[in-house]
């Protein structure tokens, strides 16, 4: 056997061997569930990774719901394909007002954030949705606009078979406690601070 031959040989075992583990442990995963699902950490690309979500469950047929938090009622392009593709699958809420630091009035912010979790909680109790998307409710918590324990009733309150994506900064412990899986997007480089704008098609 030459050595090219051999080393072939060792590599299909090698990765037989590693299929019929991965396969194994596939197997034996029975329980399905809605999930509650954490997009934060100082990174670009959490809200991002949301709407991608919101894409996979349109493309299974399945209804999106979405309440933006913070961020103001400006167009986004995520807002206009998802639309644009499927307007009658996704149900969009825009109802913050801006980031904390440019309303600068802070019962105006909590008001904002109130009427985006009550929405929130009537779009979580329709049977309809197969993904809601709560984005930036971390920052809304993190300024302690709406109640930890009430959110996490709201949360837990849902139907079984409901997925829930939350995005923003700076998760807070319980909330992480409560998911099911947590991602922390790391920030390693980013062009705004070599002095880029933010820019049409990437950030919004």
């Amino acid at each position: 056997m030459s050595d090219d031959t051999e080393r072939e040989a060792r590599h299909k075992a090698k990765m037989a061997h590693r299929k019929a583990v991965q396969d194994a442990e596939v197997a034996s995963k029975k329980i399905e569930k809605g999930l509650l699902m954490v997009h934060t950490g100082t990174g670009k690309g959490k809200s991002t990774a949301a709407f991608g979500l919101a894409l996979r469950m349109l493309g299974r047929g399945r209804k999106v719901g979405v309440v933006q938090f913070i961020k103001g009622a400006w167009s986004t392009g995520e807002k206009i394909a998802l639309e644009a593709m499927a307007a009658d699958m996704v149900e969009w809420h825009a109802l913050g007002e801006g980031f904390t630091w440019e309303t600068q009035d802070k019962a105006r912010d909590i008001a904002a954030c109130r009427k985006a979790w009550d929405t929130a909680l009537a779009m979580m109790a329709n049977p309809d949705f197969g993904l809601v998307v709560l984005d930036e409710l971390n920052i809304a918590l993190r300024y302690d606009y709406l109640a930890m324990d009430e959110v996490l009733a709201g949360l837990a309150g849902r139907p079984d078979n409901l997925h829930v994506v939350v995005t923003g900064r700076n998760a807070k412990a319980p909330l992480v406690e409560a998911a099911d899986l947590v991602t922390e997007m790391t920030l390693v480089k980013h062009h705004f601070k070599a002095g880029v704008k933010t820019q049409e098609g990437i950030e919004y």
